[in-house]
C-alpha cells in the first residue's frame, strides 16, 4: 500500500507542471487559449520524455543493478558465495509477511548447440540478487537461497544427461529436451520455496537439501560444461 501511495504522489509532483499549465488554460479567456494550449503541449512533451527516461532508468537498476555488477557466478565457484554477493537493488524494500529475513537470488542456464557439442551451465547473477540487509550473517537464510543454485545446477546436469543418453542428436531434439526441463526447473523451484516457506519449515527445507544432494552425486559425471555429440539426423 505505502508503494502505491508513493507512486501516486511522485506522478502528482512529477507532472505539477502539467497540470499548473493546464489550470492556467482553464482560467484564460478564450483568444488567450489556443496559445496557452500549446505551451501545455511542450511542457507535456518534456515530462513525458524524461519520465520516460527516468523509468528507463529506474526499471534497468530494478532488474540488474549496473552501478555495482558483478559478473554471473559460474557453479563451479559455488563455495565463494556469500550475501556479499548478493548486489541487486529493490527500491521498495519488500518483507516476507512483515519479517526483514528476506532475500531471492537469481539463477539461470545457459546453453549453446553447437555442430559437434552443447554447452550447458549454471550461473549465479550477484546483481539481479537481492538481499534486504546487506550485513545479513543469517547463515540459513543463505543456504536456502544458495539452494536454488543447487537445484539451478541440478537441471543443468538432468539437461546434459538426457542429450548424452538420447539416441536422436538433431538441434531440434536437443531444443525440445532443453525446454523441457527448463519448465521442470521452475516448477521445482516453486515446489521448493512453497514447501519450505522460503526456509522457514526446517523439516522440509533438510529434506529439499538431502534430495537435491544425492541427486547432483548421482549425475557428477555431467558436470562438466560441455556435451560431446555426432550429430547424424
Amino acid at each position: 500500500m505505502n508503494e502505491i501511495i508513493f507512486g501516486i504522489l511522485f506522478i502528482l509532483v512529477y507532472f505539477s507542471p502539467v497540470f499548473y499549465q493546464l489550470h492556467k488554460i482553464i482560467k484564460e479567456n478564450p483568444e488567450k487559449r489556443k496559445l496557452k494550449i500549446r505551451g501545455l503541449i511542450k511542457v507535456l512533451k518534456i515530462t513525458l520524455v524524461s519520465f520516460t527516461v527516468i523509468a528507463a532508468v529506474f526499471l534497468s537498476l530494478q532488474h540488474t543493478n549496473w552501478l555495482d555488477y558483478e559478473k554471473p557466478i559460474p557453479f563451479k565457484n559455488f563455495n565463494d558465495i556469500s550475501f556479499k554477493n548478493f548486489r541487486g537493488l529493490e527500491f521498495f524494500k519488500k518483507t516476507l509477511y512483515g519479517s526483514k529475513r528476506f532475500a531471492y537470488i537469481r539463477t539461470d542456464i545457459e546453453t549453446d548447440i553447437g555442430d559437434d557439442q552443447v554447452y550447458v551451465e549454471s550461473f549465479f547473477h550477484p546483481s539481479k540478487s537481492f538481499v534486504y540487509a546487506k550485513n545479513n550473517n543469517d547463515k540459513y537464510l543463505l543456504q536456502h537461497e544458495l539452494y536454488h543454485f543447487r537445484i539451478t545446477e541440478l537441471f543443468a546436469r538432468k539437461i546434459k544427461q538426457e542429450i548424452d543418453t538420447t539416441s536422436i542428436k538433431s538441434k531440434t531434439r536437443i531444443n525440445q529436451i532443453i525446454l523441457k526441463h527448463f519448465d521442470s526447473l521452475g516448477n521445482y523451484q516453486k515446489s521448493y520455496d512453497y514447501d519450505t516457506f522460503h526456509s522457514y519449515v526446517l523439516k522440509e527445507q533438510r529434506k529439499y537439501e538431502k534430495e537435491v544432494d544425492s541427486l547432483l552425486l548421482l549425475l557428477n559425471k555431467y558436470k562438466k560444461s560441455n556435451i560431446v555429440i555426432n550429430e547424424s539426423n
